[in-house]
């Protein structure tokens, strides 16, 4: 990580320091639980939100770097609360019937959660609030962690909120129990779902009917495949607004008024169910026409398929040859029994004679459409003069006909339940609490799902060694990899790396030793050398003329050439890079898969 051991002793010392502040204030908070409301200011929010961050990044620092040193601390409410679990003491003697676990996968050491441990069975597990919670000017925050650590193929991790009624009992918890709020993950075969069902009470006869929210906004299906811990929000307000998170990201928001179904309040006209439809309604917008009048020459018997008359018999047609004959090889079997089973035939196989024919046995002509067929004749539609339209019965008004402009104010609960049925078993979850105040909640899953997730993030695989594996799986991705580097580099080098010019060298004409000749040779070999030396000095003077012309040239081709690359370098690069990063995503999930396997032998 590049930290030395002074910087990570000052790491800890912070650590240390806000461990001291967070314990100081919760001794003052536990002076002051006699208060109803939690008052949070905007600065202190801000404040308490950095410094909550600053500990997150500090924790997976030191878990990186000391693993063991470093050790879970169970969280904490901030505020007042209806309800909160973590499962970190793991004992059930409370409440809970199930097993309290740590996860497969990504553990934090200290934490635990409870786990649905059985498959293709019904499940019913419940415990009591702190104190009923009672719809009047807070609003209502549900808060809990789901991993659904083997995968979900058919069940639902959803919780149900039970109602505040005289004969609730936890011992008798069952799916007919009496429940105001159910919330969470459902999924069965490709329907993937975020349930958030309340049961309103018709004031007029107290009947209770289910309201189901709309879908979520976005596609839920990477939630239930990832195999990761994902944190589930309902935030209910007095305004009978609502808004569900997933991950604290807004997933799906409305009324209760407004976007529920069936409606909170019914209509205010129905359809009178004794008007009925009288017997001369016509509601046929169009009819034959009753002048309309069959063609003389329309043949309703005329066949829709006639022969070819112009169709020839092919040259060769072999009209006698059979088009299969029995197979001449072709042996009646030892255990054959007439009796039983009949007169043995040969098999029938294609009739060689037939081959080098264009055909063998009765020709008969082609079928083509025929251009007579007209099919059976009906006369042409037109507008019906009597028409009246669609009947509707007439409107009255709804005997059963109220308005609740205040749904928020539902029934009290106070107990949360988990009511389930699962075809998978190993269902984790965690950290589950009830308030009325966003805040709380934002940080008690920074101090809780906040770790799981940085841990998490710190156990993903980086992307060398993602690639790596790739690569050991499937070789022919070291030629990807090769010319996805080899290529920019190669073109680089073809077209920037410099080239020495030919012109820049002259040669010079060296004449060779000659042998002593004889005085009366020397005044004649003089003058010759005298002409050589001369047409030497012409050459290089035109050689010194076009080397500038040959130089520019040559720095038009570099500057060419140059360009050319630049030009080229950027597109074909970034299309190497994203071939290889979408093959990379294709990989993510066998990979994870393997990593999986080699943890659990491991």
């Amino acid at each position: 990580m590049g930290l030395d051991e002074e910087e990570l002793k000052v790491l800890m010392a912070e650590d240390e320091k806000e461990q001291v502040k967070e314990t100081h204030s919760k001794g003052t908070a536990s002076e002051k639980e006699t208060d109803a409301n939690v008052s949070f200011q905007v600065r202190t929010r801000k404040i308490y939100s950095i410094r909550r961050f600053t500990r997150a990044l500090q924790s997976l620092l030191l878990c990186l770097l000391l693993y063991d040193q470093v050790t879970y601390k169970t969280p904490v409410p901030t505020g007042d609360v209806y309800f909160a679990e973590t499962f970190d003491d793991g004992s059930l003697d409370r409440y809970w019937k199930w097993a309290v676990e740590q996860l497969k996968e990504n553990k934090v050491p200290g934490d635990q959660g409870l786990v649905l441990k059985s498959r293709a069975k019904h499940h019913a597990i419940s415990a009591m609030l702190d104190k009923p919670f009672v719809f009047k000017d807070e609003p209502l925050v549900i808060q809990y962690e789901v991993n659904f650590q083997d995968g979900i193929d058919c069940g639902g991790a959803y919780i149900k909120l039970l109602s505040d009624t005289g004969g609730l009992s936890l011992e008798q918890f069952h799916d007919r129990t009496p429940y105001t709020i159910m919330f969470g993950p459902d999924k069965c075969g490709e329907d993937y779902k975020l349930h958030f069902i309340f049961r309103h009470k018709n004031p007029l006869n107290e009947d209770v009917e289910e309201k189901h929210a709309k879908r979520a906004d976005v596609d839920l299906k990477k939630f239930y495949t990832d195999k990761k811990t994902h944190l589930y929000t309902l935030v209910l307000n007095p305004d009978n607004s609502y808004e569900m998170f997933i991950d604290q990201s807004s997933v799906s928001r409305g009324s209760l008024l407004e976007d529920v179904v069936p409606p909170v309040n019914p209509p205010k006209e129905i359809d009178d169910p004794k008007d009925s439809k009288p017997d001369d309604w016509d509601e046929r917008a169009k009819i034959p026409d009753p002048e309309a009048v069959k063609p003389d020459d329309w043949d309703e018997d005329a066949p829709a398929k006639i022969e070819d008359p112009d169709a020839v018999k092919p040259e060769g047609w072999l009209d006698d040859e059979p088009e299969f004959v029995p197979d001449p090889n072709a042996e009646k079997p030892e255990d054959w029994d007439e009796e039983m089973d009949g007169e043995w035939e040969a098999p029938q196989i294609p009739n060689p004679a037939c081959e080098t024919a264009p055909g063998c046995g009765e020709w008969k002509r082609p079928m083509i459409n025929n251009p007579q067929y007209k099919g059976k004749w009906k006369a042409p539609l037109v507008d019906n003069p009597n028409y009246q339209g669609v009947w509707k019965p007439r409107k009255i008004l709804n005997p059963d006909y109220f308005e609740d402009l205040q749904p928020f104010r539902m029934t009290p609960f106070r107990a949360l339940g988990l009511e389930l049925w699962s075809m998978t078993s190993d269902i984790y979850f965690d950290n589950f609490i009830i308030t009325s105040h966003k805040e709380v909640a934002d940080r008690w899953a920074s101090d809780s799902w906040g770790l799981k997730k940085l841990v998490a993030s710190a156990n993903e695989p980086g992307i060398f060694a993602q690639l790596m594996m790739a690569a050991e799986e499937r070789p022919w991705l070291w030629v990807v990899y090769i010319l996805t580097v080899g290529l920019p580099v190669g073109l680089l080098v073809l077209f920037c790396w410099p080239k020495k010019s030919d012109d820049d060298y002259v040669y010079k004409k060296v004449d060779l030793p000659q042998a002593d000749v004889e005085e009366e040779e020397e005044e004649e070999e003089e003058e010759e050398e005298e002409e050589v030396a001369v047409d030497e000095e012409d050459k290089a003077a035109e050689a010194t003329e076009a080397a500038p012309a040959a130089g520019g040239t040559h720095s038009a081709i570099g500057t060419f050439t140059a360009a050319s690359f630049w030009i080229m370098f950027p597109p074909l690069t970034v299309l190497f890079f994203f071939f290889f990063f979408f093959l990379l995503l294709n990989q993510q999930k066998k990979l994870r898969r393997r990593m999986q396997k080699q943890e659990e032998t491991m």
